[in-house]
């Protein structure tokens, strides 16, 4: 569940969000755990399941149909027939897509006309983890409001559920023999058709994952020259010193083989982390910054502005500024992002992690759309990706630094963070930016500077986690 208290003394601050129902099990990205203990247990997937059939099936005429895709994690076999149990159980008719990306299911949502699409998935987790996101008939992430329902009908073990079908009513499960191929004609439709990736070098990693069959496929089928590592997951290697988390595998393979463009997926392959010609790291801020541009350029940036959360580098705010656009900041999660995009007319968005959502493409976070939108524009530029992220922004040094304690307290309550933090404000002034914020699910304090002295801003960074501790004690 978040915490909604407000950092003290925060400059860019995120804006006010709607009050989020109390919830227990769905947490800012569906639920999570260490699979077959609690939450994560058969017992309640299986429950989860029920009350998302009833949920999706409101209103409607028919059985609801709900797609189930996943990752590469071994659990993901237990957790899946735990779910297509539960929704059957409820009259739903499951189709099963097998390991997919999670934009994939978003995608397949709607083309399928389906009621509810379930990614079984723990992202950029190790395999151990695993989770559950669930994506409305519209290929959105479900809001926290539905999520809220969805908790109370599993309240007492279910008991709220009391209609069960019988006889011809049980529901049913299917495969979807197609759902990599309709996704890889879906991604491949993002790239412009005038132009071409013959002969270009790529490295993609795809983190043992989701993506480990179609993202090859994707850029294979468009000309370009692809070496995929990271695609021969067994069970139990998704994430592991590879992908997005861990890009110095792919850094030194694209090095190696004079690619022109390294791509490292997560697990799910929802975000990317990409590596130039010369094996440099361009992260989710600069992606950002080249894609926005180019979009303000072209006239296709919706209200020139850009959505990101307040973790993105001041230098990317400062960068759209001196292009004649502006970032909006949300609080942390890439469904936020979604919201305030949807909310306002707003096109592009993101996240510094790699998460970056192109509206005009898809509804949600697509490491491999995303991949094949910067492609394009180097195409275009006829410049190399160095190049262009090298004269997308500058980036101001940034530390963050997350401190473990014993409670958590509201942060008028904390009177020695709070006065500090006012006086480091006054140090940066308008040359950096602090942010003070608890992790959605621990007792742990993040705490984020930027400034131009990057060991100033350790040593502030430090002080502040000191003086939290004191606040705790």
């Amino acid at each position: 569940m978040k915490n909604n208290t407000k950092a003290p003394h925060v400059r860019a601050h995120a804006p006010t969000q709607n009050k989020v129902p109390a919830r227990k099990l769905f947490g800012t990205d569906g639920v999570r755990g260490v699979a077959n203990e609690a939450p994560m247990t058969p017992e309640m997937v299986t429950l989860l399941g029920r009350a998302i059939t009833v949920v999706a099936g409101r209103g409607k005429p028919h059985a609801p149909r709900v797609l189930i895709g996943k990752d590469t994690r071994l659990s993901g076999y237990m957790i899946e027939s735990a779910l297509s149990a539960g929704i059957c159980a409820m009259g739903g008719r499951v189709i099963l897509c097998g390991p997919v990306p999670t934009p994939a299911v978003a995608h397949l949502t709607v083309g399928m006309r389906a009621d509810a699409g379930i990614v079984i998935s723990a992202s950029h987790n190790p395999y151990a983890d695993n989770g559950i996101k669930v994506f409305g008939t519209d290929g959105f992430k479900l809001p926290d409001q539905t999520e809220a329902e969805i908790e109370a009908l599993m309240e007492d073990g279910g008991a709220a559920m009391t209609t069960r079908p019988t006889g011809p009513g049980v529901g049913r499960a299917e495969k979807m023999e197609d759902s990599r191929g309709r996704y890889v004609s879906f991604a491949k439709s993002t790239f412009p058709r005038d132009l071409s990736a013959d002969g270009v070098r790529v490295v993609i990693d795809a983190a043992h994952g989701a993506a480990y069959r179609v993202a090859p496929m994707v850029f294979g089928e468009l000309g370009a020259h692809t070496t995929a590592i990271g695609v021969k997951p067994n069970g139990v290697n998704i994430n592991k010193d590879c992908g997005a988390l861990h890009p110095d595998h792919v850094r030194g393979e694209v090095v190696r083989r004079g690619a022109q463009i390294g791509i490292a997926l997560d697990g799910d392959a929802d975000r990317l982390i990409l590596v130039d010609e010369k094996g440099q790291i361009v992260d989710g801020d600069v992606i950002m910054a080249m894609c926005s541009k180019a979009m303000l350029a072209s006239g296709t940036l919706a209200k020139k502005t850009v959505v990101s959360t307040v973790m993105s580098n001041l230098g990317l705010e400062r960068a759209l500024n001196a292009a004649g656009a502006k970032l909006v900041r949300t609080q942390v999660g890439d469904r936020y992002v979604v919201e305030s995009m949807r909310a306002n007319g707003y096109n592009f968005g993101g996240e510094q992690s790699g998460h970056l959502v192109f509206f005009d493409h898809t509804q949600t976070g697509d490491g491999i759309v995303a991949a094949l939108q910067v492609l394009a524009l180097m195409l275009r530029a006829n410049k190399p990706l160095s190049e262009l992220a090298a004269a997308a922004m500058t980036r101001l040094p940034q530390v963050l630094v997350n401190v473990t304690l014993t409670a958590r307290k509201p942060f008028e309550q904390m009177p020695k963070l709070s006065a500090l933090s006012a006086k480091v404000n006054a140090e940066l002034g308008d040359e950096g930016r602090l942010l003070v914020r608890w992790s959605g699910t621990e007792p742990k304090l993040r705490i984020m500077l930027e400034g131009p002295d990057e060991a100033r801003l350790r040593d502030l960074a430090h002080a502040l986690a000191e003086a939290a501790k004191k606040d705790i004690a």
